[in-house]
């Protein structure tokens, strides 16, 4: 179900607010960031239905990349102006623009939206035996496609994101080989259709 990589197309004051101050933090210490990820999707009753890895990248703001590597190969590229998903094996890509796409996503978090609180609803969350500080984002637009965003946070690194959809489907994000702030290349963040292939969209 490859679903989830279009979702991308979207966190204890201290014990209470630590998770929330970490997010802030995160925004005001990480221009750039560069990490492996490992990407789990379940379904209502728990049985997994979709296990993918790959490298991501942004670049604040509004730029940034996934690349998914196993057991498939998909791109999703995020420009700052547009939001591109190439899917190698159909020879397609789809294509809108950024405020449609990412507005009050995931993405929208991570890759630089400065008025997070105006565009979701954070929540200090407690509980959770994981060691990590943990906020809840609630998108306040209702064509969002997800129920709510957690972030778990080691500090002011991010570690996981879980994204609860509105079909009952939970992908949860493990981050790792984290590094904040690297040189990128401007050119990781533009995306050129490849040759013969189908766009869609916008």
């Amino acid at each position: 179900m490859r679903f989830i990589a279009a979702t991308l197309m979207a966190v204890p004051l201290l014990a209470q607010a630590g998770g929330v101050e970490s997010l802030k933090e995160f925004f005001q210490t990480t221009n750039t960031m560069r990490a492996h990820f490992h990407q789990v999707v379940t379904d209502v009753q728990g049985g997994k239905v979709q296990e993918v890895q790959g490298d991501m990248q942004l670049q604040r703001p509004g730029k940034f990349r996934w690349d998914y590597e196993q057991p498939y190969v998909q791109q999703v590229v995020g420009d700052g102006e547009k939001v591109w998903l190439y899917d190698p094996d159909l020879n397609q890509v789809t294509v809108r623009t950024m405020s449609k796409a990412i507005g009050s996503s995931p993405a929208s978090l991570l890759a630089g939206a400065q008025d997070a609180e105006r565009n979701f609803t954070l929540t200090a969350l407690s509980g959770r035996n994981d060691g990590l500080e943990w906020v809840q984002a609630v998108p306040k637009a209702e064509e969002s496609g997800f129920e709510k965003v957690l972030l778990g946070f080691s500090g002011n690194v991010l570690q996981k994101m879980e994204l609860h959809d509105s079909f009952g489907h939970l992908t949860s994000i493990q981050f790792s080989k984290f590094e904040r702030n690297p040189a990128l290349n401007s050119s990781s963040f533009r995306f050129k259709v490849p040759a013969g292939a189908d766009v869609v969209g916008e």
